[in-house]
């Protein structure tokens, strides 16, 4: 029976949304064994001077304990 654990994390990219999604799975993996999925749950972005500076995700990431 394999047992799963849920840790949220939050990362930041210059560039993109899908760019802070990927860099804090690049990393959660660096970190973390057995990662099998990820949910968004949140998206922010900080502005300064009317244009966005910084895009912010929040994730759920799912890794199996080992045995």
């Amino acid at each position: 029976m394999a047992v799963a654990r849920v840790t949220k994390i939050t990362a930041s990219s210059t560039t993109s949304f899908d760019h802070a999604i990927n860099s804090g799975l690049d990393r959660a993996s660096s970190s973390l064994r057995g990662i099998t999925g990820l949910e968004v749950v949140s998206m922010k972005a900080k502005v300064e001077n009317g244009a966005i500076s910084e895009y912010r995700a929040t994730m759920e990431v799912t890794f199996v304990l080992d045995e």
